[in-house]
């Protein structure tokens, strides 16, 4: 079980420069999650770049990392990446997380990583049902009800249901990768639960029918992510850190939630943690937005319920959230750091993923830390169109 704890003095003077700078601000106080110990609590959020040919990441994927270590970064969860299994992706210049070239490549990333003194964690991923037609390499894709919505197409049956086999081979999937990243000498590994991929679809009740022991009521729903966290420990360590990301909004219903009530999301969250889950990461678009009617977001409630540590992220530093930006929409430099600190103080969450600041900027953790915030630059579009 990872508990949360303060690093004695003497064991991360050597990285006290960034703290000592920020004037030892919460954001940047070293922080130890069981076997993780990090410099500060600035997380590179997993973020699709689309520039890894035939799956496979190059040099280049590697310097980009590297880079945001360097700049201040403690923990990098890389994009997500497909397990082996033949309906994950259809996406060719998306990651894969299998086969000698693709690993060959992480390898590369992960040797760059650790030399500039960062951790990272892979983020493994499984598309799930997806559009009418084939999926990845002509293979049928795979959900728990053959349901499929996306930004403006309703829910509706595109496929037959998952089998049983195919539930089992998906599982496989998860905890080959997962195998692999251990072996490799990863920090962790990261499971993509959120979002509307595959455990997403089994979570929620629009897109999970069944009436097996994988469907029906929430412990129901929550059994495929169950046997697939137990069985990716398994294959791993029991100190082997495992994040999982989680998400109230579907990409097709912004207002859908996946728990109504804190009863509902502690009746998700506690067989998780029960499997396995050592920290929960739940994205938000907005980080500052409360969750049940209070001013706590879903990070905090996730924390305060499964008294796991959790992640949170949506927004940090800018002005408008991500939807909006990737709809071509510009996003200054906001002035929510302060609001950031309140919810750390109060301990509402332990780390905090930044996405497309980073995107932008690499050396956004030591301009912040230096009160720099001015120099930041702000996140364009045109950013994601290159690896800075």
């Amino acid at each position: 079980m990872i508990k949360t704890t303060q690093e004695p003095q003497t064991a991360w003077r050597m990285c006290m420069t960034l703290e000592e700078k920020a004037g030892m601000s919460t954001l940047f106080e070293p922080v130890t999650l069981g076997p993780l110990q990090l410099p500060n609590r600035v997380v590179m959020a997993p973020m699709s770049r689309y520039r890894s040919p035939e799956g496979v990441p190059g040099e280049d994927i590697a310097r980009y990392y590297r880079r945001r270590i360097e700049g201040g970064v403690s923990l990098i969860i890389t994009e997500g990446s497909w397990v082996p299994h033949p309906g994950a992706s259809d996406q060719p210049n998306a990651p894969r997380f299998y086969g000698d070239d693709a690993l060959a490549g992480w390898k590369r990333v992960l040797d760059e990583v650790h030399a500039a003194g960062g951790k990272i964690m892979p983020q493994l991923m499984h598309r799930g049902q997806t559009e009418e037609g084939p999926g990845g390499r002509g293979a049928r894709r795979v959900g728990p009800s053959g349901m499929f919505g996306s930004l403006g197409v309703p829910l509706k049956q595109v496929d037959e249901p998952a089998t049983l086999r195919d539930i089992e081979d998906v599982i496989d999937s998860f905890a080959i990768a997962a195998q692999s990243a251990h072996q490799m000498g990863f920090d962790g590994i990261a499971l993509h639960g959120g979002h509307g991929y595959i455990i997403d679809q089994f979570f929620w009740s629009a897109t999970n029918l069944r009436t097996d022991e994988y469907g029906g009521d929430i412990a129901g729903r929550t059994r495929f992510a169950c046997d697939l966290v137990r069985e990716v420990r398994r294959r791993t360590a029991p100190d082997f850190p495992i994040m999982m990301r989680l998400s109230q909004w579907k990409l097709h219903d912004y207002s859908a939630r996946l728990a109504q009530t804190p009863q509902e999301l502690e009746a998700y969250l506690l067989p998780l943690v029960d499997a396995g889950v050592d920290i929960f990461d739940f994205s938000q678009r907005r980080f500052w937005e409360g969750e049940f009617g209070t001013d706590m977001n879903i990070a905090g409630w996730a924390r305060k319920l499964s008294g796991r540590p959790s992640m949170t992220v949506g927004s940090v530093s800018l002005t408008n959230d991500m939807f909006d930006s990737f709809m071509g929409n510009a996003s200054n430099v906001a002035d929510n750091l302060a609001e950031l600190e309140r919810r750390l103080d109060r301990g509402d969450f332990d780390l905090v993923a930044v996405g497309r600041a980073l995107i932008a900027d690499p050396d956004w953790p030591r301009k912040v830390a230096n009160g720099a915030n001015a120099d930041i630059v702000p996140f364009q579009p045109a950013a994601l169109k290159e690896l800075v």
